[in-house]
């Protein structure tokens, strides 16, 4: 770790790795494909939101581009010169998405810390689904969003069907995903599809601050609660509130539950310890 702070990521140089905290900045790192997910990427952001999953010291994540495009999603090399997802049988096809590219959805659906996107250019396609898949969004004022599958024949191979939905609503991912138009930062803040837009040289700043609002809170409550809203999505009342109970049961015999209880009475600062 150099003396900012910073690290590299021992798993690629295409995917830079920041703590600040309890806060865990990711950075795709690959600005002359303006941050394509190819193999060597994806399987960096794969290792790496795993091993969040793994660190108890991690509370939130961040994840932004380098240079001037968030991520430009599947690279259009590959595609014309088939390679990576592009070659081979329909069932090596098949198997290179499975293993490859859908691993990301997997482990974003999986990441038990809240993820704030950190939108500082255009998200296109698996770039624009990578976005949803986060549980916040705050766009730069160049930012936008393009489901842009059918303009190269394609469809959302990544999950994108799943989650964009979700994020807007019905309506307006059918619209995205058919016209495959752009949708500019502004109308994605008036869509509800992100939190805030600022100036991009205040993105990562005002998405810091987010994070530091989100790391106050007691660190195992706060990963149960990012688990049971993701759950409510796909789930029934009836097991959701079940699950509620038993989360509620653990939380309930944490430290840091006796620790908030009496920092609200004692009108003072609560200074949690993920026990």
């Amino acid at each position: 770790m150099s003396q900012d702070g910073t690290s590299q990521s021992h798993h690629s140089k295409l995917l830079q790795v920041e703590r600040r905290g309890r806060i865990a900045i990711l950075t795709l790192n690959d600005p002359k494909t303006r941050n394509a997910l190819g193999d060597e990427l994806v399987t960096a952001l794969v290792i790496e939101l795993h091993s969040l999953n793994q660190d108890p010291s991690v509370s939130c994540m961040i994840l932004t581009g380098a240079g001037e495009g968030f991520s430009s999603g599947g690279n259009v090399k590959d595609m014309k010169e088939g390679k990576s997802l592009f070659k081979g049988s329909p069932a090596d096809m098949r198997n290179a998405y499975a293993f490859g590219i859908q691993q990301i959805p997997r482990a974003m659906y999986d990441l038990e810390v809240p993820a704030i996107a950190a939108v500082n250019g255009a998200a296109v396609g698996a770039g624009c689904d990578l976005s949803m898949m986060c549980d916040m969004r705050i766009a730069s004022e160049t930012a936008s969003f393009a489901e842009s599958f059918l303009r190269v024949g394609l469809i959302s191979g990544d999950g994108g069907a799943w989650f964009l939905s979700r994020v807007v609503g019905l309506s307006r991912a059918s619209e995205m995903a058919y016209t495959g138009d752009p949708v500019p930062a502004q109308k994605a803040l008036d869509w509800g599809m992100v939190s805030e837009v600022v100036p991009q040289a205040k993105l990562m700043d005002t998405a810091i601050a987010l994070a530091e609002r989100v790391v106050r809170q007691p660190p195992q409550a706060l990963r149960l609660m990012k688990r049971l809203i993701r759950e409510a999505q796909v789930g029934s009342l009836a097991n959701n509130l079940e699950l509620a109970a038993v989360m509620q049961a653990t939380v309930q015999h944490t430290a840091d539950h006796r620790e908030a209880v009496a920092a609200l009475l004692e009108k003072r600062a609560p200074k949690f310890e993920g026990k």
